[in-house]
């Protein structure tokens, strides 16, 4: 079993990985520059958003209240501070598949009739892209077929935390976090075992907002600290708290605090431990934590160098881009093409070549554009394979290509998802194999948000 500091490190070092790949500084620009425009639909667009609901149908079905509601909420929508802070999966971080959250509910307090914004997450075998799809849900008339979770998830649900994906109340992230409180201020109340990573000191506060509006006769809620362990937090009556143990199947009637509320901010976490720079944050995370922070200008990748200088019989050759082509500056065309030739036929090629090749079949930067392609962001390892090998490249066999192959073949089985064309039992992915490496599965591991 992992200690709790390991267990720590190893969700601070998933976070870090999120906040390098997961919604890069060209998205965050893009879709702010047309969310103050107005152009909700726009910014959705450029977080990768899909928009699966009708405003004109959404008045047709539930009124003219609910849907000025429904379109005010979307002006205010910000899609790439949800997609930031939407639940991931170890050990890529990933969006957690086959997940439907409630962003917003228009409707009766916790009774049957209420209409929610919902945003979907494909399943794992269709997540080419990371994309993330908005919908509106108001009962099992609305569910869709080839989801594999389609109704709004009782532990994880952004209605009680709009200032997560809503622009008008990000600011109040600094209070809910806890960030003007003592990172070893002791808790109210005694937990029995208060791991960390968990937002003991806010799980009060947090359970009186969700009572008020899912029971506001009740006295307790359940607190998830595992698959089979659960903590229920009950009201004393003289305005403290008691928190006890018991087993998941005693509080299946208890209204279950959300995960949102449940653990502490990651962004807070990695700023506390010096792991990220408040620049580096999403800016509205970042003008909520540190508000004396500068958001850094956007860039669609950080630039691959190419390999620069080769040992090549016994001199320093240089290897750069000319023409938009990675070359061997210190030979001359006609010895290039001879030495290529001898290695056709089996020869050993130049160093200055072997380097080339190298470059195209496994370049030193493949960890980062793998990891660039898994999380969607086509662009940014688009050009970081441009910066290596040039714009006018032509990839030749080997893992650089494979993956960049692999993902077009994912976005195609995305689509196919869509429409509802794609069955449940795709071929494994690059990604899956290597995930399941080394044991071979002829289907690749669904992981469905428990």
């Amino acid at each position: 079993m992992r200690s709790p500091a390991a267990n720590a490190e190893s969700r601070l070092s998933l976070w870090l990985r999120v906040r390098e790949y997961a919604v890069p500084p060209s998205m965050i620009q893009t879709a702010t520059e047309r969310r103050r425009v107005g152009d909700w639909a726009g910014a959705c667009a450029a977080a990768r958003v899909d928009v699966d609901l009708s405003l004109h149908a959404v008045t047709d079905r539930h009124g003219r209240e609910v849907a000025a509601r429904l379109r005010s909420d979307l002006r205010h929508l910000a899609p790439d501070l949800l997609r930031w802070h939407l639940p991931r999966v170890a050990p890529d971080g990933l969006l957690r598949p086959g997940l439907t959250v409630s962003l917003a509910r228009y409707g009766p307090a916790g009774g049957a009739g209420a209409v929610h914004l919902v945003a979907r997450t494909p399943p794992s075998w269709a997540d080419a892209g990371q994309r993330i799809s908005l919908a509106v849900w108001s009962g099992p008339g609305d569910d869709v077929r080839a989801h594999p979770h389609p109704r709004p998830d009782r532990r994880y649900r952004l209605d009680l935390h709009r200032h997560l994906w809503d622009a008008r109340r990000a600011p109040e992230l600094r209070a809910r976090s806890g960030a003007d409180r003592p990172a070893d201020e002791a808790p109210a109340f005694g937990p029995p075992v208060p791991p960390p990573g968990y937002a003991v000191h806010r799980w009060p506060d947090e359970a009186a907002r969700l009572l008020r509006t899912e029971d506001p006769a009740g006295r307790a809620v359940s607190v998830r600290l595992g698959p089979r362990r659960r903590l229920l937090l009950a009201a004393d009556g003289t305005g403290g708290w008691t928190a006890r143990p018991v087993r998941p199947g005693r509080v299946a009637e208890v209204p279950a605090l959300p995960d949102a509320a449940t653990w502490t901010s990651p962004d807070l976490d990695l700023l506390r431990h010096g792991l990220i720079e408040a620049e580096r944050l999403h800016p509205l995370v970042a003008s909520a934590l540190a508000p004396e922070s500068r958001p850094v200008p956007a860039v669609a990748g950080p630039p691959a160098d190419p390999p620069g200088l080769v040992t090549c019989r016994g001199a320093r050759h240089r290897i750069a881009l000319v023409d938009g082509v990675l070359t061997a500056l210190d030979h001359d065309p006609a010895e290039i093409r001879r030495e290529e030739l001898l290695a056709a036929l089996t020869g050993t090629p130049l160093p200055c070549l072997r380097a080339v090749d190298e470059a195209h079949r496994r370049p030193g930067s493949l960890p980062e554009i793998r990891a660039r392609l898994d999380h969607g962001d086509l662009a940014g390892a688009v050009a970081t394979v441009e910066a290596l090998l040039g714009p006018d490249a032509l990839l030749r066999p080997g893992e650089l290509r494979t993956e960049l192959e692999t993902a077009a073949l994912r976005r195609i089985t995305h689509g196919l998802f869509r429409a509802g064309l794609a069955g449940h039992c795709p071929p494994p992915s690059a990604r899956d194999r290597r995930r399941t490496a080394p044991a071979r599965r002829s289907r690749p591991r669904h992981a469905h948000a428990r």
